[in-house]
């Protein structure tokens, strides 16, 4: 094993993968033991009705991850094979899940996709792009699901938070959250497809503000990845583009109505899109989560945002499933799969050393 590739398993550490696993399931109880009811317990029984949704759930799982597993061969001009989608994948979502929201799986999933025999100008691209889609996504279909839902449904309640001591309410936490990302996409934008060149100038001149000086490596960085992906996407068709997006739009769909299914599994509920928007909402509070993956800060909003919906009392119980459903997993398969893909990158990579030679 070389020191890169021990490197590389310094981000997959056991206490990394250890620590959101126990903030998660040590909020996950403190709801649950904070409200407990027995009677609400006894009440709810697993049927064959359960058991149907519940499988609904994982199906959407396994949509989710199909979608992002077509979308990567896409963005790769097909350079990986379905198995090897799968994998990549699975070790992306597994670095999302041990590392804070706010940080994302990015700079590992650099690594992972070039390690594939992916150029790192692609490599870069495919990361950069992957980002745009999903952040398109949200731009697109939040107004849509608050205009269908409308907007004292969407936003409820008195939930909010400090910041430089203004109090936001949960609609300006959302504003906030979402206008950042329109800004932070208009800037990808622009560079990818309008003046790749002068995005990079601007990055530059901005690291001359004293306060800003010690990030001028790092824009340099962002300007020349910028720059290689907008080479990189010339000339891709529009059909292309389409292709990527509904991919997109599956996945994140898929993952968001896991919880719908899974709330059906125990109760009756016809509020499907206003759950869908809820979590929209939800989604934009774990996009600036300082906790691996979200761990803890998702079980406790999910009771405040979708708790209405629930039996009271089973909330807690119910957002502890969903994060077994759909965050735990990743965890548990990416470890699996890890030792695999190292081995097998590696013997890929010495046997073109071999070759070479």
């Amino acid at each position: 094993m070389t020191e890169e590739a021990h490197s590389i398993l310094k981000h997959f550490h056991f206490k990394k993968i250890i620590i959101p696993v126990i903030i998660g399931m040590g909020v996950a109880a403190f709801l649950i033991f904070q409200d407990f009811d027995m009677q609400v317990f006894r009440d709810a029984h697993w049927t064959w009705i359960t058991t149907f949704w519940i499988f609904i759930a994982l199906l959407l799982m396994a949509v989710r991850h199909l979608a992002y597993m077509y979308r990567i061969r896409l963005l790769t001009d097909k350079q990986l094979s379905w198995k090897r989608s799968y994998q990549v994948i699975m070790l992306w979502e597994f670095a999302s899940s041990i590392t804070p929201s706010v940080v994302g799986g990015s700079a590992v999933a650099l690594f992972i996709v070039n390690k594939e025999g992916i150029n790192m100008g692609r490599t870069t691209a495919v990361v950069l792009v992957t980002s745009l889609l999903d952040e398109l996504f949200y731009i697109l279909f939040v107004p849509i699901i608050i205009l269908v839902v409308g907007y004292d449904k969407i936003f409820f309640g008195d939930i909010g938070f400090s910041f430089l001591n203004a109090d936001l309410g949960m609609f300006g936490v959302f504003i906030a959250g979402y206008l950042f990302i329109i800004l932070l996409q208009a800037i990808i934008i622009y560079g990818i497809f309008i003046n790749p060149r002068g995005l990079k100038w601007i990055l530059i001149r901005l690291t001359k503000i004293p306060f800003l000086k010690k990030w001028k490596n790092k824009a340099v960085d962002t300007g020349n990845q910028i720059i290689v992906t907008s080479k990189e996407l010339k000339g891709k068709s529009l059909l292309f583009w389409i292709r990527a997006f509904i991919a997109t739009v599956f996945s994140w769909t898929a993952r968001f109505w896991v919880v719908n299914a899974m709330i059906l599994g125990f109760i009756a509920v016809n509020d499907h899109l206003l759950i869908y928007g809820r979590q929209l909402v939800m989604w934009v509070i774990l996009l600036i989560s300082p906790t691996p993956g979200g761990s803890g800060v998702a079980e406790y909003i999910f009771t405040d945002f979708l708790g209405e919906f629930i039996q009271l009392g089973l909330s807690p119980a119910l957002a502890l499933l969903w994060r077994l459903l759909s965050y735990y997993p990743y965890i548990i398969l990416g470890a699996i799969v890890l030792p695999g893909w190292i081995r097998r990158v590696y013997q890929i990579k010495d046997a073109v050393k071999e070759n070479e030679l």
